[in-house]
């Protein structure tokens, strides 16, 4: 039966690890997380306002610093079937990788009388790891030398750093530009951009860094009434090549790999409204990641390793409330929803995407200790609300008839919930 399934296996496995890139961080800091990230329309603190809005930062005066520190944790499960003689194999992996840190640094200023206000920030805006051990009892997890992928582990992080300025047009409407300067790093193991070896398998790589630059502009708009809009556009993040050293599971070298993978352009409106005891607001955004470098293309190379996702656009909506009613302890509630980019044809070349969160429901806090410091706190809990499939392709498979490579009856499927909580301190200069 090994035989079978290494057989079936071969070549069919290599995007597995790059489940949660270029996954799109829902709010940055507990403030805006606690309001399901809605910012665009409604700036209520300096993180959402420097990440969603760079205008909405006209309505802070003075010198505000911000720090937050979230833990977060996720617990993906991989599932694969392949077809025996004896039957559908299938088996179960879950993830073990436990908590990883998410940082974010902001600091605005600018005078109450003045029309002109700036701001820097230093944020984590995507990141995410899988570790799935190897098992004897799921396919996908065998040995390599028995068909299977081992251990299959990943590492990423991207570190945006902004430089803010905004202008108020009147006392009503203002607008914002924030070049951008980013740090992205990647490690994989198993390689899915190298090319396997018909007796070594799939190498592993070193950890590979890219530097990316980008920028965004917004406007924002406060009526008399307590209602506000905003809109914002975020371009593209262009980064270098990702240039990765591999090595075989034997440790001798293998061939190094270059590959192009930015973040996503976003557009995002919002609408909020403010009174005496609530503050209400809401949010679109649209990623475009079929015009996206590293997930416009899809399928095989000619030496059998991964051209690229193949991901479709997707929508983000974010809303948030916040109850002032009890002094100096505003209590939030937030929710957002995420659309699927991954079309199900093409499941297989995103297995698993565990960064994939339907639905992520957030609550929160905030402490008042004194006009100048503040202390906020947040609870986040997310589903993919079932799981993503599709079947295992390999590129000894292709025909004319079968340009992807499917292999009949298996199945690769794939599933996650997320937790995290985090604190963030502001203090008024």
């Amino acid at each position: 039966m090994k035989k079978v399934i290494s057989l079936l296996l071969l070549h069919a496995f290599p995007l597995l690890i790059w489940a949660q890139a270029g996954h799109i961080m829902q709010g940055i800091g507990a403030h805006n997380m606690s309001m399901g990230g809605a910012a665009t329309g409604q700036p209520l603190d300096i993180n959402g306002a420097l990440h969603w809005n760079p205008a909405g930062i006209t309505q802070f005066d003075g010198k505000i610093f911000s720090a937050n520190l979230g833990l977060f944790f996720s617990s993906p499960e991989l599932s694969s079937t392949v077809p025996t003689p004896q039957g559908p194999f299938s088996g179960v992996t879950k993830d073990d990788r436990g908590i990883s840190p998410m940082p974010a640094l902001a600091f605005v200023w600018g005078k109450k009388e003045s029309k002109h206000h700036f701001g820097v920030s230093a944020f984590g805006i995507s990141g995410f790891g899988v570790t799935f051990p190897q098992n004897n009892s799921n396919p996908i997890n065998f040995p390599q030398d028995q068909g299977g992928f081992g251990r299959i582990e990943s590492d990423y992080l991207l570190m945006q750093v902004g430089f803010t300025y905004a202008y108020a047009l009147s006392d009503r409407l203002s607008i914002g530009v924030a070049p951008n300067l980013n740090y992205a790093a990647l490690e994989l193991a198993p390689n899915p951009l190298a090319s396997p070896s018909q007796t070594k398998g799939y190498p592993v790589s070193d950890k590979a860094s890219a530097i990316g630059f980008g920028g965004q502009v917004g406007i924002f708009f406060n009526t008399e009434s307590g209602f506000k809009l905003g809109a914002s556009y975020k371009t593209q993040q262009y980064f270098g090549d990702f240039t990765f050293s591999n090595t075989y599971l034997d440790g001798s070298p293998a061939p190094e790999v270059a590959f192009t993978m930015n973040y996503p352009s976003i557009i995002s409106l919002g609408a909020g409204y403010s009174n005496k005891k609530i503050d209400l607001a809401l949010d679109y955004r649209f990623v475009n990641y079929e015009g996206t470098d590293g997930f416009e293309k899809s399928g095989w190379t000619p030496t059998a390793s991964v051209a690229g996702f193949g991901w479709k656009n997707m929508s983000i909506i974010s809303a948030g409330i916040q109850y002032k009613g009890i002094q100096k302890l505003p209590i939030r509630v937030g929710y957002t929803y995420s659309s699927n980019p991954i079309d199900p044809e093409l499941a297989f070349f995103s297995t698993p995407a565990t960064a994939i969160i339907k639905n992520a429901f957030q609550l929160g806090l905030g402490y008042e200790f004194s006009s100048r410091f503040a202390l906020n706190a947040v609870y986040h809990h997310g589903s993919s609300s079932g799981s993503t499939s599709g079947q295992l392709m390999s590129p000894m498979m292709i025909t004319p008839s079968n340009p992807l490579g499917k292999i009949p009856g298996s199945e690769v499927s794939y599933n996650m919930t997320t937790d995290m909580f985090m604190l963030g301190v502001n203090y008024r200069f």
